[in-house]
């Protein structure tokens, strides 16, 4: 085969995910080749491994995907490699560790789109993500943030904990976020009531929202739930959800978003992602905005 497409998987964890993988052949990537254990440093020597080893012709069909489990980990991994390219011989690159940036730019413009049919806007909206110290709350976080709205992450360990994450995303990333105590029922109770969007990407099959705090929830207008391992993390919603209405407060109704939906979105978001590598005329780098772009895009064509 004359320059066959290859796509190298760099990954700090034990593991390629299969995931990753998978998608990477759906991509109609010839070759998928996983490194495992890749330490942040390594990969400055990997990548010009991957660029000088091709004639210009290879070089266009040859990509780099940083997998892994740790949100800004990937980030600091897919600017090593960047900033290792030599051009001409530059490769595209792009992050998405396990799934967490797909996942959360689905999330992020699936809500968006429905907070829109409620009248509403991101910018200037209050955010709260469940699950928010985790690598997909993080990424909902920051982009959520990154869209003007008021985003705070929520964590069960409790207000200290959230706090700690959050003021590492802001230096960081430079998106100011909050943290919110997530320990009891009654500490979710004395804020939610104020939030506009609701997400939780907590770890699957816990229960993070109940029925009776969506009771007190009357500024609710869209819930966004990844969770698709019963029971769900928001008590009422369904992996099936594509924008059911869910009693909130004393009668109202928020938009409700399930974990089939995400992950439908997050699928197609993955999937042209990988495509724009494959078919890039010139390197292209997918982080977090990229992927929330074509998000955005891919909601306004499918619903």
């Amino acid at each position: 085969m004359d320059h066959p497409y290859l796509l190298h998987i760099f990954s700090p964890t034990k593991y390629v995910s299969p995931f990753d993988i998978n998608m990477a052949y759906e991509a109609q990537f010839d070759d998928v080749i996983p490194y495992c254990n890749v330490e942040l440093d390594e990969v400055h020597g990997l990548t010009q491994d991957t660029i000088f080893s091709r004639s210009p012709e290879g070089v266009k069909r040859t990509g780099i995907f940083i997998g892994g489990r740790e949100f800004g980990l990937s980030l600091e991994m897919l600017a090593a490699a960047r900033a290792a390219m030599v051009p001409p011989f530059e490769v595209s690159v792009m992050a998405d560790p396990s799934g967490a940036i797909t996942t959360a730019a689905a999330m992020v413009a699936l809500a968006g789109h429905w907070l829109a049919r409620a009248g509403g806007d991101l910018d200037g909206s209050r955010v709260c993500v469940f699950g928010g110290t985790g690598p997909v709350g993080m990424c909902v976080a920051l982009l959520a943030a990154r869209a003007g709205a008021q985003a705070a992450i929520v964590s069960h360990q409790g207000l200290g904990a959230a706090q700690l994450v959050a003021d590492r995303m802001t230096r960081d990333f430079g998106a100011r976020i909050h943290g919110l105590d997530g320990s009891s029922s009654e500490a979710v109770a004395q804020w939610l009531g104020d939030i506009d969007i609701a997400f939780s990407a907590a770890k699957a099959g816990v229960r993070v929202v109940e029925r009776a705090q969506l009771d007190t929830a009357a500024a609710l207008k869209v819930v966004a739930d990844a969770n698709a391992v019963p029971p769900s993390g928001i008590e009422g919603v369904d992996a099936n959800d594509r924008g059911e209405p869910l009693t909130v407060g004393d009668g109202g109704t928020a938009y409700a978003l399930g974990a089939l939906a995400i992950g439908d979105i997050k699928y197609r978001v993955h999937t042209s992602l990988l495509r724009q590598m494959y078919s890039a005329a010139e390197p292209v780098y997918l982080g977090c905005d990229e992927a929330y772009a074509t998000a955005c895009k891919v909601v306004a064509e499918r619903t």
